[in-house]
């Protein structure tokens, strides 16, 4: 079904995994098999938490295929551009929570994938970074709006200004990822299975009042939460959480 991705579900948890060897690149394969995986996770109701991660450990995505660029210059692959373009908005609007696990060097649009996700945890010995600028160009996958948003604008500047790499230890104090996993993928599903416990109903409203309510005034914004704090107690589950309080037991939740 796929041939430059693989897709693993265990429990109530979707693995998204790149391969593309030898540096997981953004091809636009790359970009078309996941826009359709994230697709399928999305009506999947037995995935609550998608984690994104790339195969080996040089790369969890090295940037976008360089060897695209000439014919990306010329005109000739506009689909294929707005595919590469599509990926990022289909990431960062799917309306489940979103792990990246940087296992490798994250650099170019790989960063601005992973900036795409929610949460983003790294292995240890990796290299951050935007360098498009080195070869004239700019981010492009939403490296511009994301990266100022969550670090600020100046330090987000310098970043794309200079084109240089940051360690993970950087990333972690300037806010660009959540925390350094000292045990690898088994950190990143733990995290994943805590917030799987949770209802989708619930984790989806936080998602959409976060993302939607951030681009708006702070009086739109509350009125956004208080629209979708009232959906959330026409739920099946609001009803089964507050049950599982008074009788003091652990809440099964079925997403409805």
């Amino acid at each position: 079904m796929y041939t430059v991705i693989e897709v693993e579900k265990l429990a109530n948890t979707a693995i998204v995994t790149i391969d593309n060897p030898p540096m997981n690149v953004l091809s636009h394969q790359v970009a078309a098999e996941l826009c359709e995986a994230f697709a399928e996770l999305e009506q999947s109701d037995d995935v609550v938490c998608v984690i994104l991660t790339g195969k080996g450990e040089k790369a969890f995505m090295a940037g976008a295929d360089i060897k695209e660029f000439p014919q990306m210059m010329e005109g000739a692959q506009p689909e294929q551009s707005s595919k590469k373009g599509e990926v990022f908005r289909v990431i960062n609007s799917f309306p489940k929570p979103t792990i990246a696990y940087l296992n490798g060097h994250t650099l170019g649009g790989g960063l601005e994938l992973a900036l795409a996700c929610d949460i983003r945890i790294s292995a240890n010995e990796i290299q951050l970074g935007l360098p498009e600028v080195k070869l004239g160009l700019f981010p492009g996958g939403g490296g511009t709006q994301r990266l100022p948003r969550l670090i600020g604008e100046a330090k987000a500047k310098e970043l794309m200004f200079t084109g240089n790499s940051i360690t993970a230890e950087e990333a972690l104090h300037l806010g660009i990822i959540n925390k350094i996993a000292d045990q690898g993928m088994e950190d990143v599903l733990k995290m994943a299975a805590k917030i799987g416990r949770h209802s989708l109903q619930s984790l989806r409203r936080i998602k959409e009042a976060v993302n939607v309510g951030q681009e708006k005034p702070i009086d739109e914004g509350l009125a956004l939460e208080a629209k979708l704090f009232k959906e959330v107690f026409e739920t099946e589950d609001v009803k089964e959480g507050i049950q599982a309080f008074i009788e003091k037991r652990h809440p099964v939740f079925s997403h409805r």
